[in-house]
């Protein structure tokens, strides 16, 4: 592990990482606020936020299939590109007070999401070793939890002194210095054995995926699993304006970002040790079931210390479950579907998130917060129920095999 700390590219990719996070989630904040300003309805919130889910959705295959024949890098600073543009969009929405502007901001930076991630994730694999995964993912998800509690509070203090647009030019000057970063990684596109396959396995879109999929099982079954947490992931935003208006307390949803960060860094720290003791099946089901717990704690949604309890448990919960998915997508699927396999991974995020955007704006505008948490904690153990038992069925083995699959399953 020491080794990895003396790679230039690990620092280049958490430095940057950190400094686009500031940018990502000031904007984020600067969203909330001006659709609070515009837009009365809940549910017509959660309406324009999937707008850009869907623009990913469908621009999805395409980025997988650019991802594994392009460069990583390249990929990552034409995506970095517009990102930056996507900013110039929202600067104009703020200048106008058109909600129009918004949206084109919305679906031109979840376009450049749909293909910086997926490269990033295709990316870390061929930057370290694959013993050092399980760290990289752990670090890189708590600069990005970081990123996200300074960015925050940053944003929260800013639209008390300064006015909404600066949040915007604070992202425009992140995104810029992530671009600069991403100049300087060096990224060895020949690593592992991604190449030396390419040549069969690139002509073909997200289809050539499923055949790999039902050859590796437990990345399959790892893969549906990641859709349990969404049902709060995709509706977090939605629910911290709720418990705002609940308490009438406007400095908790800043509460409630910290108390989820920091539990989320503790949880991937402590992910390294848990791994020791439990298996990855048993870290995956049982931090499925603690996401459950704490959709079912918001039933107490007014009261803050429960109510802060809740979004410690889901962070700490989140940072065990998804360090560990990400090691078995990484290790166990073959690095020449690498690119197309995490643009599927995000376009079926994409998809859970539009199904549970709409559907959360639909049920807090219908039945309130707390009918809403207690439908989704149902769900939430009624999937992950489901899921252990059709591993148990078809006889699932989510540990890393003691050595690598024989071939790479070329298609």
């Amino acid at each position: 592990m020491n080794g990895m700390w003396k790679n230039r590219n690990v620092w280049i990719i958490l430095s940057g990482e950190m400094i686009a996070g500031l940018g990502l989630w000031t904007g984020i904040i600067g969203n909330l606020e001006f659709m609070q300003e515009k837009i009365p309805s809940d549910f017509v919130k959660a309406l324009i936020m999937s707008i850009g889910l869907l623009a990913g959705i469908i621009a999805g295959p395409t980025a997988g299939r650019i991802i594994d024949q392009s460069r990583k890098k390249t990929v990552l600073l034409v995506a970095g590109l517009g990102r930056l543009v996507s900013v110039v969009f929202m600067l104009l929405a703020i200048s106008t007070g058109s909600v129009w502007w918004m949206v084109a901001f919305i679906i031109s930076i979840q376009l450049s999401a749909t293909f910086y991630f997926p490269a990033l994730q295709s990316a870390i694999p061929l930057v370290v070793k694959d013993d050092d995964l399980l760290t990289m993912n752990g670090m890189h998800m708590n600069v990005a939890t970081i990123a996200r509690v300074v960015g925050t509070a940053l944003a929260g203090v800013m639209l008390v002194y300064w006015s909404l647009a600066s949040l915007y030019w604070v992202s425009m000057l992140a995104y810029a210095a992530l671009l600069g970063f991403t100049m300087m990684l060096k990224i060895d596109e020949e690593k592992g054995s991604a190449r030396s396959s390419r040549k069969d396995s690139d002509r073909g879109g997200f289809m050539e995926v499923f055949p790999v999929l039902k050859a590796y099982p437990a990345v399959g079954m790892t893969l549906v699993m990641t859709m349990i947490p969404l049902l709060f992931l995709g509706s977090f935003n939605l629910i911290v304006i709720n418990i705002s208006e609940i308490q009438d307390v406007a400095s908790i949803k800043g509460l409630i970002y910290t108390a989820e960060g920091i539990a989320f860094m503790v949880g991937s720290f402590a992910v390294k040790f848990i791994t020791r003791k439990w298996k990855t099946t048993v870290i995956l089901f049982f931090f499925a079931t603690m996401v459950a717990v704490a959709e079912f704690m918001l039933y107490f949604a007014h009261h803050i210390v429960l109510t802060l309890s809740a979004f410690a448990v889901l962070g700490f919960a989140l940072g065990c479950f998804f360090p560990t998915a990400m090691v078995v997508f990484q290790k166990q699927m073959p690095k020449a579907y690498h690119g197309r396999f995490f643009s599927f991974r995000n376009m079926l995020e994409r998809v859970m998130f539009q199904v549970v955007l709409l559907s959360a704006g639909a049920f807090l505008d219908i039945v309130g917060l707390q009918t809403m948490v207690i439908i989704f904690g149902m769900i939430s153990l009624g999937m992950t129920l489901l899921f252990f038992i059709q591993m148990k069925r078809r006889n699932i083995i989510l540990e890393q095999p003691k050595t690598e699959p024989a071939a790479e399953v070329i298609l």
